[in-house]
């Protein structure tokens, strides 16, 4: 994350990530229960931003939160610190899609951030898949620790961090538990493979330039314009995973479809530390095909016949597979190919009313 910084006026920046292996097995207590989970993702040159300044109110001290994206201002005055969380049969709709980024701001004491102006705004729409939202919260929580005069640096407090913004959304979300690889990138950089352990996360930076340059030639990212719903398809798999009431034949092969991701998570691991890059691609294109039978509609019939469609032009030795990002069921997903197929690719994915998101991988932070 980088910033300028002008006394009580600066800048800092977070990425979102793109997963690469071992989403939904980041869900809490999954991650403790199968054998050899890791999750890795990278940080991408795709930025949230929030910008912070002293800003004397006229009438009563306030904290304001301007989103760019939404166009939408809010004036947080001193009384909505009079209680820790906001529910909305009290509160109602009154902080629309700026509920979250409030929630996060109000962690932090009212005379410490009074007369704040925060702006923020995303390089990526909402519904992506690429974590957008959980890099707005780390990126935020981190800012205003910084304006506190608490500059964010340690694992130890980058860890708490993790752990307040993680909660707040799924709070807000309604959706079960959210994982936690989407906030590291935005605040470690590079490319982690996370590691889970009671209580914490092991980050392990895995950047180096050969990795990166590899990464860059192999993957593809494409947004599908499709919106998705947030940590829906995520809570069908977690629910699965736990159904007892009959030990389902559903529930057995669920536990067999992540424990069989977490064996290819683990595989790529292994892979960055030999160095052997191209085996990594494969793992990623094999947790790929498992992804989609983990719940219906992942794979979205739009993204598979794009898909299909380069199969057949390039060949399946030129395409190697492809991999939805997050929970799926729309937003983006990756096209893992051969080296010098990526620009041929792009007149196929123009065809199909789709957007290749050109991104680089950001440099470790730490």
């Amino acid at each position: 994350m980088k910033s300028k910084t002008t006394s009580k006026s600066f800048k800092e920046t977070g990425s979102v990530r793109v997963d690469l292996l071992g989403g939904t097995i980041d869900l809490y207590p999954i991650s403790l229960i199968l054998s050899n989970v890791v999750t890795i993702n990278l940080a991408t040159s795709l930025k949230v931003e929030v910008k912070l300044s002293a800003c004397k109110h006229k009438s009563e001290d306030a904290v304001t939160l301007i989103s760019k994206d939404y166009d939408h201002q809010l004036m947080l005055t001193k009384s909505l610190w009079n209680r820790s969380l906001f529910y909305e049969e009290e509160e109602g709709d009154r902080f629309g899609k700026l509920k979250f980024l409030v929630e996060i701001i109000k962690t932090f004491p009212f005379e410490k951030i009074k007369n704040c102006k925060i702006e923020v705004k995303s390089a990526i729409p909402a519904g992506t898949g690429l974590g957008g939202s959980s890099a707005m919260g780390a990126t935020l929580y981190r800012a205003l620790a910084k304006y506190c005069g608490k500059a964010i640096k340690s694992d130890s407090e980058i860890a708490k961090a993790v752990e307040v913004v993680k909660a707040l959304e799924s709070r807000i979300l309604v959706a079960g538990p959210a994982g936690y690889q989407d906030y590291y990138p935005a605040l470690y950089g590079g490319v982690l493979s996370l590691i889970p352990l009671p209580g914490s996360v092991k980050v392990v930076q895995a950047y180096s330039p050969k990795l990166k340059q590899f990464l860059e030639e192999h993957i593809t990212l494409v947004y599908s314009g499709i919106s998705r719903n947030s940590g829906i398809n995520n809570w069908e798999v977690y629910k699965s995973f736990f159904d007892k009431r009959e030990e389902s034949d559903k529930s057995a092969s669920i536990r067999m479809r992540l424990q069989a991701i977490a064996n290819c998570s683990y595989e790529g691991f292994n892979a960055i530390k030999e160095g052997r890059y191209h085996d990594l691609l494969l793992a990623i294109a094999e947790e790929g095909e498992l992804r989609k039978g983990a719940a219906s509609g992942i794979v979205i019939k739009e993204m598979a016949e794009l898909y299909s469609e380069l199969r057949t032009e390039f060949g399946s030795d030129k395409i190697l597979g492809m991999k939805v990002c997050g929970a799926g069921g729309g937003g983006c997903f990756l096209l893992l190919h051969e080296r010098g197929v990526q620009k041929g690719l792009l007149e196929t994915i123009k065809r199909h009313r789709m957007q290749r998101l050109d991104f680089k991988i950001a440099l470790p932070l730490l």
